[in-house]
């Protein structure tokens, strides 16, 4: 059997390795951008299938069905986002004669519609929240008790979300959630519920057969999320009641029999922390970003359970097979920058060190570049202990050990909230984090202490490759040791600001370790509580290279912040704009941003369009200043 996986990155990479040990040829589709990308070298052959345009690579559904026939295989696995939960792409899979890995067509329609999905939980007598279909929504406003979410019915990601808290608000949020659906996705409609103020988001993991038998795998809490996007998850769900757990379980399975579900899903739900009631929230037809801890606790490998069921196999599994052991929790790596927040980010991996004992799914090496084009999400890692509590600490431990540069990441963000009072008591809700203020959010470490630490380990790594005193236009070394009084060294490393920091051998004896660093004959990269930081080590030339100008001349301009896809230009040359009005809109990692201007101004030059890819700090708009009237003199 040959497979083709209709993805990119850590996903691919992970379907490949349970063919590939089933025995199963693999072949990897790719875009441009992804040509060099570890998952394209993890597949026994690789087909190109357009540019960095989304809508002409991995959303292109004749383009990838067309790489199947070409490559010669027998079927296709979606992975998780693009066009996993489309049910038409699934119909030209199965039309064209290759094995689809997912639900039949049927039951990714019914379940892709969070409107229709409500009822059918309700005929399969599952509980829903209580609240109004979009059809509804007009002639029971007056029956509603606030507070109350509206959300997007084809929806997914946080996008057309809004929580409403009086009557007065209602009209403008149904509005704004309308605008929002219709552009993310197309359908404008929405669902109304009541607002559950301490939500916890408990999810079941099903698999089916085409057989009749349906089976669940037991809970996962994802509840410690930010705006709706998930950071960690463990598994089993903690501090649930066993009626509720086993409530859960039941509710899931018959959803599932009642559409004849037939591959891997998730129900999920949310569970009210206050009551202990849970309401059906929705179900996703296909693998789950967070499915490697369900496969820790049970022993099971959910992308081979996927592809026998898809071959026509029975699951040759009942519930009562099913036995669970240990803890496990996944943290996911985002390349993003919470202290500009969470601004997502794209460019170079130059580092890349995992610490032992953990399982490390990733879609980057060292000298992978990340993408400005697709998710922020550049791995997961998951760590799994007989216990909840060894967990925590073993994932505590696992981030600072973890180096991932220069890009920046989440880690150091993850490895605050592992500690997080809330987390550690199993009390986590899905607004705790969004709650709270950022003077509690943690602070990436002082450049100093990470430059005397990534010094060290810079020095240790150019020793331990050389017999001798080591050269280069920084470093003078004389016998050195790391000692307080035998080196004369001086390094001076260059950050990712440009800033220059001379480090002696004194500040680096002086107790700046980290705990773990990565060095190469060029830089470093040391972790200081769960941040990495990483340096370069600059020509001497560096040092006197004067400052770059705009050669725009005595003009404002309006650059891009990363690497990013200019969506909209709404401006021209000669118009007016004032302080705040937007210039650019530009997409990075599936997030709109939208650049203003920095004041009063004319425009002197455009220099993007609609798509064009920009590199960070290209200037996109320039202007010719308007000069600020001056107060009257009062005399």
């Amino acid at each position: 059997m040959k497979l083709l996986v209709a993805n990119r990155g850590e996903i691919a990479s992970r379907v490949f390795a349970t063919a590939r040990r089933l025995g199963w040829q693999t072949v990897a589709v790719y875009a441009e951008p992804d040509r060099r990308s570890p998952f394209v070298r993890d597949a026994d052959e690789a087909h190109c299938i357009g540019p960095a345009s989304l809508e002409r690579s991995y959303l292109d559904a004749a383009a990838i069905v067309a790489a199947a026939h070409e490559s010669g295989a027998d079927a296709i696995h979606p992975g998780y986002g693009f066009l996993s939960e489309n049910a038409e792409f699934a119909r030209q899979v199965v039309d064209a004669g290759l094995t689809w890995v997912g639900p039949r067509p049927d039951a990714i329609a019914q379940m892709g519609s969070k409107i229709e999905a409500r009822a059918l939980a309700e005929a399969a007598g599952v509980p829903t929240i209580p609240g109004f279909d979009d059809a509804d929504v007009a002639g029971t406003r007056d029956q509603m008790s606030f507070p109350v979410l509206v959300k997007a019915s084809a929806g997914g990601g946080g996008k057309g979300i809004r929580i409403v808290r009086s009557a007065e608000g209602f009209d403008a949020a149904l509005a704004e959630a309308r605008t929002e659906a219709l552009r993310s996705f197309g359908d404008d409609r929405v669902l109304v519920e009541r607002y559950i103020e301490r939500p916890r988001h408990v999810e079941v993991q099903v698999v089916g057969d085409r057989h009749g038998t349906v089976i669940h795998l037991g809970t996962r809490d994802c509840s410690s999320q930010r705006r709706y996007q998930k950071l960690l998850e463990e598994a089993p769900a903690p501090n649930l009641e066993p009626a509720t757990r086993d409530g859960l379980g039941d509710a899931a399975v018959a959803l599932a029999h009642h559409i004849g579900y037939d591959n891997a899903g998730t129900v999920e739900f949310i569970v009210d922390a206050e009551t202990g009631e849970f309401f059906f929230l929705e179900m996703n037809t296909r693998l789950q970003v967070e499915h490697p801890v369900t496969e820790a606790v049970t022993g099971l490998d959910l992308v081979e359970l996927q592809l026998r069921v898809a071959t026509g196999e029975p699951l040759g599994l009942a519930q009562s097979d099913i036995t669970f052991s240990g803890h496990s929790v996944e943290a996911r790596i985002n390349a993003e920058d919470p202290s500009d927040g969470f601004t997502p980010r794209a460019g170079p991996v130059g580092h890349v060190r995992v610490p032992d004992g953990v399982r490390w799914d990733t879609s980057v090496a060292a000298g992978s570049e990340v993408s400005p084009y697709y998710d922020p999400l550049i791995a997961k890692l998951i760590v799994t202990r007989p216990g909840r509590d060894e967990a925590l600490d073993a994932l505590r431990y696992a981030l600072d050990g973890l180096v991932v540069g220069p890009v920046p990441t989440n880690a150091g963000f993850l490895r605050w909230l592992v500690d997080a009072p809330q987390l550690r008591a199993g009390e986590m809700t899905t607004n705790v984090i969004d709650a709270l203020g950022a003077a509690e959010l943690p602070a990436p470490p002082p450049a100093a202490n990470a430059a005397a630490a990534a010094a060290a380990a810079w020095l240790g790594r150019l020793l331990g490759e050389r017999a001798g005193p080591a050269a280069g236009p920084w470093a003078v070394l004389s016998d050195f040791r790391l000692t307080p009084h035998a080196s004369e060294a001086v390094v001076v490393l260059r950050d990712a600001t440009d800033e220059l920091h001379e480090v002696s051998a004194g500040t680096i004896s002086a107790g700046n370790a980290a705990s773990a660093s990565s060095a190469t004959s060029h830089g470093a990269a040391v972790n200081l509580r769960g941040h990495t930081v990483t340096f370069d080590v600059p020509d001497r030339s560096d040092a006197w290279a004067p400052t770059a100008t705009d050669d725009t001349g005595d003009v404002d301009s309006v650059a891009a912040p990363f690497p990013a896809v200019v969506v909209e230009v709404p401006v021209v040359t000669g118009d007016v704009v004032a302080a705040g009005d937007v210039v650019v809109v530009v997409e990075a990692m599936k997030m709109l941003h939208s650049l203003a201007a920095h004041g009063a101004g004319t425009v002197s030059e455009v220099r993007c369009a609609p798509g064009d890819a920009v590199e960070a700090n290209q200037v996109l708009v320039s202007f010719e200043q308007h000069e600020r009237s001056l107060p009257a003199d009062p005399a």
